[in-house]
């Protein structure tokens, strides 16, 4: 694993690693800076911390990370992720209870793709479909009302 951070983690690895909850996502990313801007000014998510090859982040309850492509030089992955096929196509990430319309508000204002505007579902949600700088596909939405 290539690593172009200086000094020391925030936290050791394994310590962080034993935090996680049972169920959560890492994201492997193309810029992470681009990624983090992403997910803090559109999706308001919370960056505990980050340097040149990962972040650690909280949105709606939620933790989460972002690696940068160099931090999985050594993963099977590495040769698809360097020719630049697309990442996370078939996966959509939902997160309940954000505002969809603010989202999609805010993700027109930042230049990121809307994949669906923000509409009521026959699955009981309000949602809108946007896009991370990568195509990473988050579904954001609230229930209707009965």
């Amino acid at each position: 694993m290539t690593m172009k951070r200086a000094g020391e983690s925030w936290m050791p690895a394994d310590d962080y690693g034993r935090s996680l909850p049972a169920f959560t996502a890492n994201l492997i990313v193309s810029n992470l800076e681009a990624s983090l801007a992403f997910y803090r000014h559109v999706l308001g998510a919370t960056v505990h911390y980050s340097d040149p090859d990962f972040a650690a982040l909280r949105l709606n309850g939620v933790e989460f990370m972002l690696h940068a492509d160099h931090a999985y030089d050594r993963h099977p992955w590495f040769p698809r992720l360097a020719r630049g096929e697309p990442r996370g196509l078939g996966a959509e990430i939902r997160m309940f209870g954000l505002d969809p319309d603010g989202i999609e508000s805010r993700a027109r204002a930042a230049g990121a793709p809307v994949l669906l505007p923000a509409q009521d579902m026959p699955h009981g949600w309000r949602e809108t479909i946007v896009a991370d700088p990568d195509g990473y596909a988050w579904a954001i939405g609230r229930a209707l009302p009965k």
